[in-house]
């Protein structure tokens, strides 16, 4: 197993849709156990193919969950398919802040669904489905959505989308080529 560097925001493989998996062979595998040591070592709770400039329908979670005892705490959907219930309207509260290893060290307010069903494949192509809620939820929703090419910052609203654009111009970040990579940089998300 390796560690893998993780983009930044600015880098076109996070900002494009991700190609679905079509091999499901040896190095599918590898890939999957380097986004899993690159997770834990981030430390993160989910991390998806193009974090780690695969521009692949990939990703996996670490969260152990006792309200959902039935879904792995270590998981990977590949050619995932994401249904949510609707969205509450509002501005988000102190609770629904988070972050991202490809936007790292900052954390925004962002309103997720509290429900999400996921449908997947697993590492041997065979078919599963998980239902979550809550905290699970959103770390669904937010790996899902790298895969369409979005990060949960493009999905903020004034003034959190505001602080985001701040922090990415502070930071010089959302251009090409730039990473950071765990154990060896000093940054977190």
């Amino acid at each position: 197993m390796a560690v893998l560097p993780i983009v930044i925001s600015g880098d076109p493989v996070l900002h494009r849709p991700a190609a679905p998996v079509t091999e499901f062979d040896e190095a599918l595998s590898t890939l999957v156990a380097d986004m899993f040591e690159t997770c834990a070592l981030a430390p993160g709770v989910g991390l998806a193919a193009p974090q780690v400039g695969v521009g692949k329908r990939v990703f996996v979670w670490m969260y152990e969950d006792e309200d959902h005892p039935d879904v792995p705490a270590r998981g990977v959907a590949i050619n995932p398919t994401l249904w949510i219930a609707p969205i509450e309207p509002g501005l988000p509260g102190e609770e629904e802040v988070e972050g991202c290893l490809s936007f790292p060290g900052e954390r925004f307010a962002l309103r997720r669904s509290n429900r999400a069903l996921l449908r997947a494949q697993d590492l041997e192509g065979e078919p599963f489905e998980v239902e979550v809620d809550g905290w699970f939820a959103r770390i669904m929703q937010h790996e899902y959505d790298h895969l369409d090419g979005l990060l949960y910052v493009d999905r903020l609203v004034h003034p959190e989308s505001r602080g985001a654009q701040k922090a990415a111009r502070s930071n010089g970040w959302g251009k090409p080529g730039l990473s950071w990579t765990p154990g060896i940089d000093d940054l977190e998300g």
